[in-house]
Order: C-alpha cells, then sequence, then structure tokens
C-alpha cells in the first residue's frame, strides 16, 4: 500500500543490520489507522526491532519510517507504546506512578486520579491505586504498565508481547480491553509469537522471518487460504465401500477416519482443487456433512516458517 493520509504506520524499504546479522531487510509495511494488525513472527524474526524502528528508538540503516505523518517523537502524546521490556517503578504506588506517566503524556491534573481509578477498575486491578507496584504481581504490573500505554487515548497504540507472561485470567482481560480500544476507534499494531491471540484479535496479519516479510494479508484471508489442504467428509452410510471410494477420488492424497467412526479427513495434493474434490466427493456417495478444514493460524504459521527455512521455534540470540 502507498503511503497515504490512511496509514498510521509506513515503512518503505527499512533495513537494519546488528553486526553481520541482518535484523530486518528491505521491509515494507503499512498500518491503515483504524486498523488492528498484527506482526507476526517466531523470537528472533525482526519483530521487536522493526517496532524500535517505528518509536526511534533506534535508527534504520536505510529505508523511510512515518508514523501519523511524520517522526514518532514529533509524535510521542498522540501514541501509546508496550515496550517488551517490563518495568514500573517499583517503590513508587501505583496511583503516583500512573499520575507521573499521564502528566508525562500531557494529561491534565484535574480528573486525573478519578480517570486512573476508572482505569484500574476496568483493568480488574480495583483497590491497587495506593499499594506499591513492587507489591504486585508481574502479571499486575504489567496491567498497570499497559495502563500507563493508553491512559492519555492515543491515537495509535503500539504494544511490543503484550500478552507474554501473562496467565489466561489476565490475557483474557488485556485481550477484552485492546478490542475496546480498536471498537472506539484506535489503531493497534502489535507483535506477538503468540497464534491464538493473534488469530482472536487482528483483522490483518504480517508474518516476518529471519527480518524479511513472507506474509501480508488479512486473517480471514490467510486462513482461508490455508484451509484448502483438507476435506472434512461424514458419509450418511458408514462403510469400507465408502472410504475406498474416497480414496479414490482424483487429488485425493490420503485418507483418515476419525475417532468417532464417523467422519473421515481427506488430504488434498498440493496440485489438487479442493473444491473440485468436494464436488466428486459429494457425486460419489451421500455425505451428511462435507466441508474443508479451517487451518489454524499456529498451523499457518509453523508451515511457512519451515517452508522459509527456518524452524518456527528458532531464535538468533541477541537479536528480537
Amino acid at each position: 500500500m502507498a503511503a497515504s493520509e490512511e496509514s498510521a504506520v509506513q515503512l518503505h524499504s527499512v533495513h537494519k543490520r546488528f553486526g553481520s546479522v541482518d535484523a530486518v531487510k528491505d521491509l515494507n509495511l503499512s498500518v491503515e489507522k483504524g486498523s488492528l494488525v498484527g506482526l507476526l513472527g517466531p523470537n528472533g524474526a525482526g519483530k521487536s526491532t522493526a517496532i524500535r524502528m517505528i518509536m526511534s528508538l533506534i535508527r534504520a540503516d536505510s529505508g523511510s519510517i512515518r508514523v501519523l505523518g511524520g517522526d514518532a517523537l514529533d509524535m510521542k502524546d498522540r501514541i501509546g507504546y508496550l515496550p517488551e521490556e517490563r518495568g514500573v517503578y517499583r517503590r513508587m504506588r501505583v496511583g503516583e506512578f500512573l499520575h507521573f506517566m499521564g502528566q508525562l503524556k500531557g494529561i491534565p491534573r484535574t480528573g486525573l486520579k478519578s480517570r486512573i481509578e476508572g482505569w484500574l477498575e476496568r483493568i480488574e486491578l480495583p483497590g491497587v491505586f495506593r499499594s506499591r507496584c513492587q507489591e504486585l504481581s508481574k502479571g499486575m504490573q504489567q496491567k498497570v504498565q499497559f495502563l500507563a500505554a493508553v491512559l492519555h487515548d492515543p491515537d495509535l497504540i503500539v504494544l511490543d508481547e503484550p500478552f507474554s507472561g501473562l496467565d489466561p485470567v489476565n490475557a483474557r482481560v488485556l485481550i477484552s480491553t485492546v478490542k475496546e480500544l480498536h471498537q472506539e476507534g484506535r489503531t493497534i499494531f502489535l507483535s506477538t509469537h503468540q497464534m491464538a491471540q493473534a488469530q482472536q484479535l487482528c483483522e490483518r496479519v504480517v508474518l516476518i522471518n529471519r527480518g524479511e516479510k513472507i506474509l501480508d494479508d488479512t486473517t480471514s484471508n490467510v486462513i482461508e487460504r490455508y484451509s484448502s489442504s483438507a476435506i472434512i467428509v461424514e458419509p450418511i452410510n458408514r462403510e469400507d465401500a465408502s472410504y475406498a471410494s474416497l480414496a479414490s477420488i482424483a487429488g485425493v492424497a490420503s485418507t483418515q477416519l476419525h475417532e468417532d467412526g464417523r467422519t473421515i479427513t481427506l488430504t488434498v495434493a498440493d496440485s489438487a482443487d479442493a473444491r473440485s474434490i468436494m464436488s466428486a466427493a459429494l457425486a460419489t456417495l451421500p455425505c451428511r456433512r462435507i466441508e474443508l478444514a479451517r487451518a489454524s493460524l499456529d498451523e499457518v504459521f509453523i508451515r511457512l516458517v519451515t517452508e522459509h527455512g527456518g524452524h518456527a521455534r528458532r531464535s538468533l540470540q541477541g537479536v528480537a
């Protein structure tokens, strides 16, 4: 997508090298205003490096970066940022810390206390206003840091691995809050290697591996595209002949009977068309149900990263 007034974040041919390692290579990326976009990749893929360049914490070796039409440093009061490195002023009380962070972002003192208390209720941290940050669990501290990033009602919210280290309850609260902020019109750009949260949240996903972009599409298109490799069939009559007839359809690479004894998975050969196979199956025998097996974003992630020449669990030491 070309740079335009509709882009909250725009990267063009961005490159960053650390020593002999290309952390980000020729990255082109656009985040439209009002969208919720996930930057995905295994550990060491270059996600945090890209975000740090977007936030002007480090400079790109080459290429251009625009954030809300300018440099992130010039737009800092319109941006909320949760860095990968977690940290609060541990000896400060929660209310004092958030009051301090709010004033740094230009929030007037009048009404700030009630705003903080309202937000603490919203993220399910009631009653901690006077608690010292060091008295909170790591998950609670992380939610306080998230609150500090969004307290000033930013136009753009950038979250680097926001769910890392959170238990399921706190992750649920944060996911719900991110959804609400997006529904209010905020642009949200987040990095994660947790595919379940990305699939649940993101309208669009960008996958990078070894610093290179290997996928950029809407989440629904990605799931649809990679859901064509298997078909679920439930014949009306469950007989051995049914399985044999399905296995003989051109383009079916293999068949597998499910444990329920009722449904069969047909694996589609690489060169075959799944919908043609579905039509052939319906013509071959009566079916109670036939549908494409829905791929998960996790399955797509592992497949693409592996095909790109790197194991999905691999990380580059010293490069995020």
